[in-house]
């Protein structure tokens, strides 16, 4: 049980949002006995690395909240499927037969995949299966089930009651053309199937019904049963309304969205849940990280080369912070994950609430010793030429011959995913320094030095030994320029690893070889 005075202490974000949300929600939450967080996603393109984050930091809240109060909680995952197909996803099969399907309702478009009843259900299924394979606890909800089987029904009448009150509220934020075309309700074509975006010429309201404007046309239809669905700002209050949602973060181009649909759900007699907007994943240009266009590294990508837990800790870190999805970016993931780790074996209450790892584990930290970070592993990946991992871990066991890979188990994970990283990415992209004449005679003495080395020299002492050599030889005013002349020629990048660890893991005199072979 952590006490009282920690909890109360810790500005963790995911303590900070909890408390937030059960002092503003105090009574709602009382009176409904639970607490209902949402997450949405918009299945018009396969789920991509921001959903999770979505999902995983919500997950983060839940587990604060659990330590903070006994009252049950669920996360509603929803699946805004009975939008429209606005555009072709450049990332999927077939897009000719989207492209006659365009305007439908998600779930009403044909799957290009030909697995699911419709593209939406596809997307629906790999949402789930993604999530499952992490083990978040959620409730999937479909928003064609819910408006089609009458669930939302209550609640459309009682935005058709406030039509007037809605329509002050969006209104202003449109363009003059919008103004005369806007309608919060958009009708399902009885013909066509499409979702329509057409003006309004009479309300019903006794009939629950509405008189459309289809290009001179009239077009009636109820408001209920899935006939109609409503536009994204007044859809989201309503599900806030009808789903009596505590909880909901969101990216941050969504505030004003945010902010209106706090207005809508106010008018119609309920209060907005509290929110958190968290900066948006961009791609290795910066541009947002996009469904359709499918660019940044996906899910399936990071877990080729990393942990989910590496993952989940990126998605911890600095949530009000831009941040790039791209493949480089997985190396100083895991080494942060297995810093934080190693630190935490250390760490008193307090200062485990504010370690990361606590809340990417819900607080069931591994006790499992670091043996190298994964930016060595990467080096020892290449240096050693392994392509398989018990070639490696013959590799690794050589130096370390007291570990089993039964004992060791996140770090036999890291084995194979080293592996999987260096041939995919970091092979592709290597550039060799060739030394100059200088260089080349500063490297010659460093050979020269490890002649005095042995495998049972401390790293400590190996590196001082290297750091001499360095200032010897022309480097005494900017040691860096040094060690990152022995990174480009023996590594191919102007990063590597701690030359005294390396060398005393790797072994003298295959470093010395090492080094030969690349100034030859």
């Amino acid at each position: 049980m952590i006490k009282k005075e920690n909890l109360d202490k810790t500005n963790a974000w995911p303590f900070v949002e909890a408390k937030k949300m059960l002092r503003e929600r105090k009574s709602f939450i009382e009176n409904k006995g639970k607490i209902t967080l949402q997450t949405g996603y918009g299945p018009s393109g396969l789920p991509h690395i921001g959903t999770f984050g979505e999902v995983a930091r919500t997950s983060m809240i839940v587990n604060a909240i659990k330590q903070l109060s006994d009252i049950p909680t669920e996360i509603i995952t929803f699946s805004d499927d009975m939008d429209g197909l606005r555009k072709i996803p450049e990332n999927i099969p077939q897009k000719e037969l989207l492209e006659k399907n365009l305007h439908k309702p998600l779930t009403q478009v044909p799957d290009p995949f030909q697995k699911f009843s419709s593209f939406g259900e596809h997307n629906n299924e790999m949402l789930k299966s993604f999530l499952n394979n992490f083990g978040f606890k959620y409730i999937f909800k479909s928003s064609s089930i819910l408006y089609k089987s009458g669930f939302f029904n209550s609640s459309l009448q009682t935005i058709l009651e406030n039509y007037d009150g809605i329509m002050n509220i969006i209104l202003p934020t449109l363009g003059k053309e919008r103004q005369k075309t806007y309608s919060p309700f958009l009708p399902i074509c009885p013909d066509t199937g499409c979702v329509l975006e057409i003006p309004v010429k009479e309300l019903k309201k006794k009939e629950f019904k509405i008189v459309f404007d289809n290009n001179g046309k009239d077009l009636e239809t109820s408001i209920l049963d899935g006939n109609c669905k409503l536009q994204w700002k007044v859809d989201w209050a309503m599900r806030w309304y009808a789903l009596d949602v505590d909880f909901e973060m969101y990216g941050k181009d969504l505030i004003e969205s945010a902010i209106l649909s706090t207005k809508i759900i106010k008018l119609i007699g309920k209060t907005n849940p509290s929110g958190f907007a968290y900066e948006l994943f961009l791609d290795e240009k910066g541009e947002k990280i996009s469904k359709s266009k499918g660019n940044g590294i996906t899910i399936d990508q990071w877990l080729e080369y990393a942990s989910p837990e590496s993952l989940s800790l990126y998605m911890y870190q600095n949530p009000k912070r831009a941040k790039k999805l791209y493949k480089k970016i997985v190396p100083k993931a895991v080494d942060e994950y297995l810093d934080f780790t190693e630190k935490s074996k250390s760490q008193n209450e307090l200062q485990l609430l504010m370690n990361p790892v606590w809340h990417v584990h819900n607080s069931k930290i591994p006790k499992e010793n670091t043996i190298m970070s994964f930016s060595m592993l990467l080096n020892l990946v290449e240096t050693s030429n392994a392509d398989s991992k018990d070639l490696l871990w013959k590799f690794v066991k050589k130096y370390k011959t007291s570990i089993s890979e039964n004992d060791y188990p996140i770090f036999d994970n890291l084995v194979g995913y080293a592996i999987k990283y260096f041939n995919d990415v970091i092979k592709l992209q290597k550039k060799y320094k060739k030394p100059n004449k200088d260089e080349k005679l500063a490297l010659e003495a460093l050979v020269k030095t490890l002649d005095k080395c042995n495998d049972k020299m401390s790293p400590e002492d190996i590196q001082t030994l290297i750091y001499s050599t360095g200032k010897e030889n022309g480097y005494s005013d900017n040691l860096r320029d040094w060690f990152k002349l022995i990174y480009e020629v023996v590594f191919g990048d102007e990063n590597g690893p701690r030359m005294g660890f390396f060398i005393s893991f790797f072994g003298v005199k295959e470093t010395k070889d090492l080094i030969i072979g690349k100034i030859k």
